[in-house]
């Protein structure tokens, strides 16, 4: 088993040893390469992924068949279309490695017997929902009704591991804006102050 998961669910101070031992076992890791689907739109919603190493993205395609990113998710954090898997429906978006990436990935009935036979895991869960949800508050709050270029200043002092590891268009749908007006804001931000 990965270190990094272990560490992980030692982290969060809710599991024992012998609780994070147990747990590890329906953990199964892929390896996949970038641009591989962890979970596709309109497929059922078969599990939940803790990334160890590499990146995701979520997104659900508009009718113009155009990608609209609604967050990415990197190592150390868990990575799944929460309410389809637990109602296992059909997801409403895909997740997508942007980079090669090993997920340990557990299914459904793995996780409903791993919550009955670990309590603790309902609170290691329900600290991640409430993750995914103040992800979510952040995202309408910051990136909502306002200008390209100050939508990429939020970015760059208070998400900078974006700009170093996403794609400009990737990003660009993640803000809400074309590429080329986050090309614009990059310059207007970057441009060297003449005398």
């Amino acid at each position: 088993m990965n270190d990094i998961f272990e560490n992980y669910l030692s982290s969060t101070g809710q599991l024992t040893a012998e609780e994070i031992n147990f747990s590890t076992q329906f953990f199964k890791p892929i390896h996949l390469k970038k641009g591989d689907f962890f979970i596709r739109e309109d497929e059922p919603c078969r599990y939940i992924g803790f990334i160890t190493n590499g990146a995701v993205k979520a997104y659900a395609i508009d009718k113009e068949g155009k990608e609209n990113i609604t967050c990415f998710k990197f190592e150390n954090e868990f990575a799944t279309s929460f309410p389809e898997f637990v109602a296992q429906e059909k997801s409403r978006r895909s997740i997508r490695t942007i980079e090669d990436s090993v997920i340990y990935k557990i299914n459904y009935p793995d996780y409903q017997h791993l919550l009955d036979q670990v309590i603790a895991w309902n609170r290691v869960i329900k600290s991640v929902m409430e993750n995914e949800y103040n992800q979510k508050e952040r995202y309408l709050l910051n990136y909502n009704n306002r200008s390209a270029v100050d939508k990429y200043l939020h970015v760059l002092s208070n998400e900078p591991m974006l700009v170093k590891r996403i794609a400009t268009q990737d990003l660009a749908s993640y803000l809400g804006i074309t590429q080329r007006s986050l090309t614009r804001a990059k310059g207007q931000i970057h441009k060297p102050n003449l005398l």
